[in-house]
C-alpha cells in the first residue's frame, strides 16, 4: 500500500515514466502470449515454440533493464536523513523500490492480456473484437498455469533487478548510509572481461552454420552470439567511458577538458552499460537491415514489435541513467557556479563529453555490426 501511495503522489516526470516502463511490459507481456498461443496451435517441427520463447527473453532483458533505470531515479524512494528513525532505513527503501516497479509491471502485464483476450475474441465489445483469431489460436484452450507464469516474468524479473540495483552498500565500519542513495564509484575493472566476452560473441556467430535455422529463418546460433556480444559490449562499456575520461584530461588539460574528463570517470559506471547496451542493440539493427534484401522473408509484425521494444527501452535506459548522472552532479554544478565559472563553459563541457562518447562509440559500434554480418551473409 506504502508503494502505490508512493506512485500516486509522485512527480508527472515519474509517473510518465512508471507507465512507460508499463507499456513495455505489456508489450512483452503479449509477445509472451503470442509465443503460448502459437505453441498451442499445434507441432512446429521446422520453428520450434523455445526458440521464439528464447527470442523473447532480449525484450524481456530490455524492459527490466529500463524498469531498473527508473527506480533509480525515482525520488520517492530514495534514502534520506532521517527516515531511518520512522522505519524507513536504506533495505526498507530499496523494498519499496522494488515494490513499485512490480507494480508498474504487473499493470502492464494486466493489460497484455486484456489485448491478447480481445484479439482472441475472448472478449467482446470492442473495437478490432477478434481480428486476430486465427493467428493466437482462438479455439484452443490455454493453460491457466502458463498463462499466470508467462505474465508474472517481467514483474517479477523487474523488482528483482531493481532490489539487487539497489540494495544498500555498507560503509567501511560496517553501518549502513541513511542519507545517501547508492553512489557508482570507483575504477571499472570490467573492461577486459567486456572485450573477451565481445569476441567470444562474434566467434559464436561466425561459426553458426546456415542450416541451424532458428525463430523467423535467423541461424539458431545467432542469439546466443548476440546475448554474448551484448553481455560483453556493457560490461566493457564502463571501462570505456572511464578511459575516455581519463585520455580527456592527458596532455595538459585545461578547465573544460578537465572537468569533462573528471565527468566521465565519475559517470562511467552510470551511463557506460546503458551506453553498451545501445551499441549492441544498434550495430544489431545495421547487421538486420544490411541482410534484410537477403532474406527469402520478410520479418512479421510480431518481430517488429520485439525489435521496436528492445529500441526503445535500450535508449530510454540510456537517457534515464543520463538523467541520474545529472542529477548526481547537481551539487558539484551549483559549487562550480558559486565558484565563478560560467555556465557557457558547463554547457560547453557537457557537449565535449557528448561528442567524445559518440567518436568513441559510433565507430565501435558500426565495427561490431560488421563482424555480426559477415556469417550472415550468403
Amino acid at each position: 500500500m506504502l508503494a502505490l501511495r508512493l506512485s500516486r503522489g509522485s512527480h508527472p516526470l515519474v509517473l510518465l515514466s512508471r507507465l512507460l516502463v508499463a507499456t513495455a511490459s505489456a508489450g512483452v507481456g503479449f509477445l509472451l502470449l503470442c509465443t503460448l498461443s502459437y505453441a498451442v496451435s499445434g507441432p512446429h517441427p521446422t520453428d520450434p515454440p523455445l526458440q521464439r520463447l528464447a527470442w523473447c527473453l532480449v525484450p524481456l532483458a530490455a524492459t527490466v533493464q529500463f524498469a531498473v533505470a527508473v527506480a533509480r531515479t525515482d525520488p520517492a524512494t530514495r534514502p534520506r536523513q532521517g527516515l531511518s528513525a520512522v522505519g524507513l532505513g536504506p533495505v526498507r527503501m530499496s523494498a519499496l523500490a522494488a515494490a513499485s516497479t512490480a507494480v508498474s509491471c504487473a499493470l502492464g502485464s494486466t493489460v497484455a492480456l486484456l489485448f491478447f483476450l480481445h484479439l482472441r475474441g475472448d472478449l467482446s465489445g470492442m473495437p478490432f473484437d477478434g481480428d486476430a483469431a486465427e493467428l493466437l489460436a482462438a479455439g484452443r484452450p490455454l493453460p491457466l498455469g502458463a498463462v499466470i507464469l508467462l505474465l508474472a516474468l517481467v514483474p517479477v524479473a523487474g523488482a528483482g533487478a531493481a532490489a539487487l540495483a539497489l540494495r544498500p552498500r555498507r560503509r567501511p565500519d560496517g553501518e549502513l548510509p541513511d542519507d545517501e542513495p547508492p553512489q557508482a564509484t570507483g575504477t571499472p575493472s570490467g573492461l577486459p572481461w567486456g572485450v573477451a566476452l565481445t569476441a567470444v560473441g562474434v566467434a559464436v556467430e561466425a561459426y553458426t552454420r546456415r542450416g541451424a535455422e532458428g525463430a523467423g529463418g535467423t541461424p539458431g546460433g545467432v542469439l546466443a552470439g548476440w546475448t554474448l556480444t551484448a553481455v560483453g559490449l556493457a560490461m566493457a562499456g564502463p571501462g570505456i567511458v572511464h578511459v575516455c575520461g581519463r585520455v580527456l584530461q592527458t596532455l595538459r588539460p585545461g578547465a573544460m577538458r578537465l572537468l569533462a574528463g573528471r565527468a566521465l570517470m565519475d559517470d562511467a559506471r552510470r551511463i557506460g552499460r546503458p551506453l553498451g547496451v545501445v551499441c549492441a542493440v544498434v550495430s544489431a539493427l545495421i547487421a538486420a537491415s544490411a541482410l534484410a534484401g537477403e532474406r527469402p522473408q520478410p520479418f512479421g509484425p510480431l518481430t517488429a514489435l520485439g525489435a521496436t521494444l528492445v529500441v526503445a527501452c535500450t535508449v530510454a535506459s540510456l537517457l534515464t541513467s543520463a538523467v541520474e548522472a545529472r542529477q548526481a552532479r547537481a551539487a558539484t554544478r551549483a559549487g562550480l557556479l558559486e565558484l565563478g565559472a560560467s555556465a557557457a563553459l558547463l554547457q560547453a563541457t557537457a557537449m565535449l563529453r557528448a561528442v567524445v562518447l559518440l567518436a568513441v562509440f559510433a565507430p565501435l559500434t558500426w565495427a561490431v555490426a560488421e563482424l555480426a554480418a559477415l556469417p550472415l551473409r550468403r
